[in-house]
Formats: C-alpha cells, sequence, structure tokens
C-alpha cells in the first residue's frame, strides 16, 4: 500500500502535534518510535529537553523486546551496539541469592524438550522425585553459552526447542539517548534546548494547553508525552496522579552507582546480580568500562556505608564518582489522563532488578499507538491503557518479589523478613500451584513467561511435590535416556558458539557475526 503523500492527517479532529516533555532515554524512544509509526500522517513531534538538566542512568541492561524497538526506528542491531559501546546479553547470573557461594542463571531461552503435549519441566520433575536429580541448567542452550563465554546469533527457523533462545543488549545509556537523539532529528523531530516552568490547561477540557519554558517560549500541542523522570511534573504535578507507593512489597529505595575501567576483556555476555546484605549489585559490562551499582534498603544501610561496600568490590579502577539514586517502588495511579501519557520514571519505577526499566519504556508506547485517540482523546482508551499498564507494573512487581521470597540468606534481616513477608495474592496463587504439582500460571501483561519463572523456581531448588502425571507415560529409563540425548545436543550446538569477546570485536570489523547451527 502506498504511504499517504497528504502533508495532514484524515479529519479534523486528527493530532496533528505531540510534545515530549523531556529527553534522555525515555523522551528519545517516544519520539522516534512516534515518529517512525506516524511516518505520512503529517504529525509534527516536538521535544523539550534541556542540556543543563543530568538524566537518571538506571538503563544500561535490556531484555530481547528491545531489539523490536531498534528494528520499529529503522535501525539494526549492531549500529546500536556500535554507537552505544554496547555488548550481547544472555540472561542475568544470580550470585548468592539462594545463599553464599550459590549462582544460577535466568536465561532467554528454553528449556529442553517437551514431549505429548507435557512441558519438559515435568519430567525433569519426574527424574528429581525418583532420587535422580539433574540440573535444569544443563538443557538450556542460552545457560551453556554464558557458562562459556560464547555467543553465536540464534537462527531463523531452529530445528527445535534445544535451539531456540533469544538475546538483548548491554548499552551506555547516554550513548544510546544521543543516537536516538540523532535518528529523531534526521526524521525531522523538532528539539527545543530549554526548560519546562510549568503547564497550561485548558479551561473547558482540563487538558494540556501548553508547556511554559524559562526561555519564555509557549509550546502547544495535541498530545503531550511525560517524560520528564521522577518529578512527573506532567502527570503528576499538573494533572494530579497519586502514587500507588509499593515500598512495602519492596523494601529497597536507594541505589549508588560507580563505572570502574574492566579488569579482563569482554568474556561473560550477560548481567550479574550479586546479593549483598542490604540488597543487591549489578556488573553490566560494556566495551569501554563495566557499570557497577549497589541497590539497597535505606532502613538497614546508609549511603556511605553503601558506597564503601561497591567501591570495595569493584574490579578495576573507578572512573567516576558515586552517583546515589533515590527512589520508591510504585507507579502513578493513572499513566494516561486527558491528553498526557507518563512514559518512564514519570509513569513508575521498579528495581532494576530484571532490567525492565526500558522494557515499560517500549511497551507504553506499544500500547499508546495501538490506542492511539483523536484530539478528543476518548476516555475509554485511556482506560484500557490504565487497565493494561498496571497490570503489567503488578506483574513486574511480583517477579522480582519472588527473588527475594524465595532467597535463601538466613540471618540477615531484610532477607528473613522478606522470606516471611506475605505474598500478593497472584503471586501466591502462582507460588501455591508450582509447589503442588509443578504448574506454570500464565497471567495477562505478563512480561516474563514461563521459562523465567523456571528458572527461579529451580534457581531457588523450589521443589514441588508432585509432577504432573502425564509425564509417567514414559519410563524412568526412557526419560533419563532422553534428557541425555538433549544434553548432547546442547554440547553439540554451544560447539559452534565462539568466544564473545571475538562477536564484540567483530561489530567494527567486516567479519560476519557467528550463527547458529
Amino acid at each position: 500500500m502506498q504511504a499517504n503523500s497528504d502533508p495532514k492527517p484524515d479529519g479534523a479532529d486528527a493530532i496533528r502535534s505531540v510534545v515530549v516533555a523531556g529527553g534522555g532515554t525515555a523522551g528519545w524512544m517516544a519520539a522516534t518510535y512516534l515518529a517512525a509509526r506516524l511516518e505520512g500522517q503529517g504529525v509534527k513531534i516536538t521535544v523539550i529537553e534541556s542540556s543543563a538538566i543530568g538524566t537518571v542512568g538506571v538503563g544500561e541492561a535490556t531484555v530481547p523486546a528491545i531489539r523490536d524497538f531498534f528494528k520499529a526506528i529503522g535501525l539494526h542491531d549492531f549500529d546500536v551496539l556500535r554507537a552505544s559501546n554496547g555488548t550481547p546479553k544472555l540472561g542475568i547470573d544470580f550470585a548468592g541469592w539462594a545463599g553464599e557461594n550459590t549462582r544460577f542463571f535466568h536465561p532467554f531461552g528454553l528449556y529442553g524438550l517437551s514431549s505429548r503435549g507435557v512441558p519438559f519441566h515435568q519430567y525433569w520433575l519426574k527424574l528429581a522425585h525418583a532420587g535422580r536429580r539433574r540440573d535444569l541448567a544443563e538443557y538450556s542452550l542460552c545457560t551453556e553459552m554464558a557458562r562459556q563465554g560464547t555467543f553465536m546469533l540464534p537462527v531463523d527457523n531452529p530445528v527445535n526447542e534445544l535451539a531456540v533462545f533469544d538475546w538483548a543488549v548491554h548499552f551506555d545509556a547516554a550513548r544510546f539517548a544521543a543516537l536516538l537523539r540523532e535518528v529523531g532529528q534526521q526524521r525531522g523531530i523538532q528539539l527545543i534546548d530549554d526548560v519546562i516552568t510549568h503547564a497550561v490547561l485548558d479551561g473547558q477540557t482540563g487538558h494540556i494547553a501548553q508547556l511554559e519554558t524559562k526561555a519564555g517560549l509557549s509550546v502547544t500541542g495535541d498530545l503531550f508525552i511525560d517524560c520528564t523522570g521522577f518529578r512527573s511534573m506532567l502527570l503528576g504535578e499538573t494533572l494530579d496522579s497519586k502514587w500507588v507507593d509499593w515500598t512495602g512489597l519492596l523494601p529497597c529505595d536507594r541505589a549508588v552507582a560507580m563505572p570502574c575501567a574492566a579488569a579482563t576483556a569482554f568474556d561473560r555476555p550477560y548481567t550479574t546480580s550479586t546479593a549483598r546484605e542490604a540488597g543487591w549489585q549489578w556488573r553490566i559490562p560494556l566495551q569501554h568500562r563495566v557499570g557497577n551499582g549497589y541497590v539497597y534498603a535505606s532502613s538497614q544501610l546508609g549511603d556511605d556505608e553503601a558506597a564503601a561496600v561497591l567501591r570495595g568490590s569493584l574490579e578495576g579502577e573507578p572512573l567516576a564518582d558515586p552517583n546515589f539514586i533515590r527512589f520508591g517502588a510504585g507507579h502513578r495511579q493513572s499513566f494516561w489522563i486527558g491528553n498526557c501519557i507518563g512514559v518512564g520514571l514519570a509513569a513508575g519505577f521498579l528495581e532494576p532488578l530484571e532490567s525492565t526499566a526500558i522494557t515499560l519504556i517500549q511497551t507504553a508506547l506499544e500500547k499508546l499507538v495501538d490506542l492511539f485517540p483523536d484530539r478528543h482523546c476518548d476516555p475509554a482508551l485511556a482506560a484500557e491503557f490504565n487497565r493494561a499498564t498496571t497490570l503489567e507494573y503488578e506483574r513486574i512487581r511480583d517477579f522480582i518479589i519472588l527473588h527475594y521470597h524465595a532467597n535463601r540468606r538466613h540471618g540477615q534481616p531484610l532477607w528473613d523478613a522478606m522470606r516471611a513477608a506475605p505474598l500478593p495474592d497472584k503471586l501466591a496463587h502462582k507460588v501455591a500451584l508450582w509447589r503442588a504439582r509443578g504448574k506454570l500460571v500464565r497471567y495477562e501483561w505478563e512480561a516474563f513467561l514461563d521459562p523465567s519463572w523456571l528458572s527461579m523456581y529451580a534457581g531457588f531448588d523450589m521443589q514441588p511435590a508432585r509432577h504432573d502425571p502425564l509425564a509417567d507415560h514414559f519410563t524412568k529409563a526412557q526419560v533419563e535416556q532422553a534428557l541425555d540425548h538433549m544434553r548432547e545436543a546442547i554440547v553439540a550446538a554451544a560447539g559452534h558458539a565462539r568466544p564473545a569477546r571475538d562477536f564484540v570485536a567483530r561489530l567494527s570489523g567486516a567479519a560476519a557475526p557467528v550463527r547458529a547451527a
């Protein structure tokens, strides 16, 4: 179908101008995505961003869906990796969460082969209940590559479930935002470098009519995207969307970040989350440095102590002073009010344990395009956006809570309290069904699917009382033989991967990256 060559959208009520308040990762993701999806419809997009105001850099790790965003705005994965000093990510390594000197991996991939409509993990459980326990991680190609420090690209049409895996990226958030800014301006997005002082509401509709700036500009628009960070200047301050506080469920409310030089060449294609006495520490390897941070509960640890713990655990020379970030887990009660949609930190925040900050930006934009309004902004569209986004936040919240609930760090106040705390109802139902018969439950707007939940249950050794009786179609000997063959196939497939450092080196060369066999 030929694109509309008319410079104006059809209909007098169509959205003709979108104003993005705030830049950084959220602002420029919003602007470039809308510019790409609304191309040819005559919609003017303006970003108001002050070069004098810094951004909160908590989004250096992602999940595989980010690569769909790259494609949507016309960027290749490798272009992003080159521009942002990025590296590939196969998942997250959890160190110390199941007790001191333990570790398990959350991969972006599947486990084993299902058979006769019965999930693989039920056969794995059948052997465990027979006293023949095996390490679930041995049946994940993604995990095997992470263990070996290797990487390859997935094939487009894998021969079976054993070859199914995905990958995400680590990147320098500031460089990524700069790349998006460049792409956006090439697409004709207008940039106003100024400070927003306040919003003016329309007296009749209650919608935002315009934004006033420090330089005396009045910027009008039909639709406003609030990307003003934790301040939530439009959605929170102007439109009074109340804050739903989840710090009682997720008590970590501080982070201190400090990059350092890498001790070795890139060889860990994954994020590392290491449990600490008052929270957890992240390690995100980039091409030019390692990102580090300590997420902690201020009720358990002071800022100076947290910075000292982080500094003492760095693998190389610090490259910046400690950067302290205060936050609270939760979200705005309404994410869309009138003609204003909150995106990123202006909408809510969940600690970056599973790298979901950028995911929530991306899904908000996808929902917005799916429900894109006209100038009247029918409340039914906002209601559905708010319903779906609330569910999405709750689902991610519950997945993060599971990490704390299932911990095995005994004798430490934070961890003991999290193990003993009651679970939200939906999460309690999930856990109960898993413990009863290894049943995996999937709700609407789940950000993490069955393999992710399985990696947590197995990583924390949450063994169900029974397995699915349909797994008894095969004898224990037959299941053991099948698992042996699966393990052999995993090892053979992983043999086609190459050192992850070689993949990164190829990004600047002419050689093609290796694909899975």
